[in-house]
């Protein structure tokens, strides 16, 4: 049985594997530039966050319909639920969607068919985070967030993400802005493979209540002391930083200081499909790669997810999941 774990940073898109890749293409008649799963696989050989996500929005021109957004969210539900997510916070990307022709209904629409049975379906409870492309214009992100008000209902919160540097967080203080007049929680990507300046933009013009990666946060002890005493989640990406180069081995990983500083830190995947594991895997591959992190590091990192999750409102359900995290028994590192 998996330690009981809520997973906060998941993109959607980022869960479609190549066998699922091939399948959507095969029925929406969109010819991959691959001549099979072992050669996509391939192509997972990144140099960095850019090369990644040219491949990333490549691979998205097999979802067009309802029903491909319904199979996408359906597997990964499955994966997480086998690997003791209980409680999901999902991301999803509609400006590249938007831009090749799909709205943001069949997105909304095909997501929230799986979505909204998860926690009858597979035990999870989810929410749905609609994530602006920094890479895009501010406009286009004010259009997006116009373009999804017949859909709030199903969708909590706001955040950021793509290619980071050059893009810095104080360029959406307007969409945030109006984000936060319509209720909708706020998180952003930042210091993942950008600055350290971008975290205090983001927690001081966006509003952030969570950070998205924030890795290095630690080259600024005057930011790490910050979050510490501000208790500011970090929903960190392990597998995901080594895959993209922000982190050179996984036996280099800043988690453990980070922890060791007070931080409120998060294990999460990121885009699972293509970085080597869900988050079940993350939490087993930096337990074997860091031997200072123990069971009670791997409790606290649990704890710290439904900590940091969305549960506002419902807080005999976070209670209930912190109750499954102490009540877990560890059987061997």
């Amino acid at each position: 049985m998996p330690l009981p774990k809520a997973e906060l940073h998941l993109h959607i898109e980022g869960t479609l594997e190549p066998e699922l890749a091939f399948a959507l293409a095969k029925r929406n008649d969109v010819e991959l530039p691959y001549a099979d799963t072992e050669r996509l696989r391939a192509a997972y050989a990144f140099e960095d966050l850019q090369s990644f996500l040219n491949l990333y929005y490549e691979l998205m021109a097999v979802l067009r319909t309802e029903q491909d957004f319904e199979d996408l969210a359906i597997a990964y539900l499955e994966r997480a639920a086998a690997q003791g997510v209980r409680h999901a916070e999902i991301f999803f990307d509609p400006q590249a969607h938007i831009a090749r022709g799909v709205d943001m209904g069949t997105v909304v629409e095909g997501l929230w068919r799986a979505l909204g049975s998860s926690e009858e379906n597979h035990g999870v409870s989810t929410h749905l985070i609609m994530c602006f492309l920094r890479d895009d214009t501010a406009e286009s992100a004010l259009r997006t967030l116009e373009a999804a008000k017949p859909y709030l209902d199903r969708i909590i919160g706001v955040g950021l993400d793509s290619a980071e540097v050059g893009h810095p967080p104080s360029k959406f203080r307007e969409v945030y802005e109006t984000a936060a007049a319509l209720g909708l929680r706020r998180v952003a990507h930042a210091a993942e493979e950008g600055p350290p300046e971008y975290i205090t933009e983001a927690l001081d013009v966006l509003g952030a209540e969570r950070i998205d990666h924030g890795v290095r946060c630690m080259e600024d002890p005057a930011l790490v002391e910050r979050l510490a005493r501000e208790r500011v989640p970090l929903t960190v990406c392990p597998l995901s930083n080594v895959r993209l180069r922000a982190v050179r081995r996984l036996e280099e990983h800043p988690l453990a200081a980070m922890l060791e500083a007070g931080l409120v830190c998060t294990v999460n995947s990121d885009d699972p499909a293509y970085f080597g594991g869900y988050v079940g895997d993350n939490f087993h591959a930096v337990r074997a790669a860091l031997p200072q992190l123990g069971e009670e590091h791997m409790r606290q990192l649990a704890r710290n997810s439904f900590t940091a999750a969305f549960l506002e409102g419902d807080e005999a359900r976070r209670e209930r999941y912190l109750s499954e995290v102490e009540a877990y028994r560890f059987t061997g590192r």
